[in-house]
């Protein structure tokens, strides 16, 4: 085992056994080094790795910032390696969207009429309903009523999973609007499309929501050129 990992394996020891919380502290990088009996390059490296994967920050300097802080975002690491990975074609957009609609789909059917999240959807809507928004604008506040939806189901793996999705796919949707003949028109179908999920969820209806959610999604895309054949 390469010494960084030796780190690596440490730390997720302590996560795991309680020792090492959300909020707490890693060893200072010289003691955590003797410790361990590793250079404290090993250890640098190990806490570059934890802070790509979005599981500590590290601060420089004294003070309350500074040191290494568990923290806990994995939708920032997941949605960088995803865009990677779509990058290097080795994921096929196609592909992304697919799992997205599944998870989608199971988030709205499942989503609760009374979640904090569906009074923050409705309040996304009513700013896409403001006239005057850019794509940009519109795509921004599509993205995050998208994932106050799969918040609503009360799952933080398909919340965190979706995030990376949509943070993966994000870019790319905003390129395919170029090969949309008439973007107002698009969005103001997306709008009601919109408009037709969240009713249907606060509803009780989630099956009817599952629907919607997926062919408003697939719509889009093949809309936009990115159907089977693509």
């Amino acid at each position: 085992m390469r010494t960084h990992q030796l780190v690596l394996t440490w730390i997720e020891n302590e996560l795991s056994a309680g020792r090492l919380m959300v909020g707490g502290r890693l060893p200072a990088e010289r003691s955590l080094a003797e410790q361990l009996a590793v250079s404290r390059t090993s250890v640098r490296e190990a806490i570059r790795i934890l802070e790509a994967m979005g599981v500590v920050r590290a601060g420089v300097g004294s003070g309350p910032e500074a040191g290494t802080v568990v923290i806990a975002d994995p939708t920032a690491a997941l949605g960088s390696a995803l865009r990677l990975h779509v990058a290097t074609q080795h994921l096929p957009v196609k592909d992304i969207v697919e799992t997205r609609v599944l998870l989608e789909s199971w988030a709205v059917s499942q989503a609760s009429p009374d979640a904090p999240g569906l009074r923050n959807a409705a309040a996304l809507l009513a700013g896409m309903d403001e006239p005057g928004l850019s794509v940009d604008e519109f795509l921004a506040l599509d993205v995050q009523f998208h994932l106050a939806l799969a918040d609503a189901a009360g799952n933080a793996v398909v919340s965190a999973m979706m995030g990376s999705l949509r943070e993966s796919i994000q870019g790319y949707a905003g390129r395919l609007t170029a090969n949309l003949p008439d973007w107002a028109a698009t969005a103001s179908r997306l709008m009601a499309e919109h408009h037709q999920i969240l009713d249907a969820i606060t509803a009780h209806d989630g099956g009817r929501a599952a629907k919607l959610v997926a062919a408003h999604i697939e719509g889009y895309y093949q809309e936009a050129g990115l159907g089977p054949s693509a």
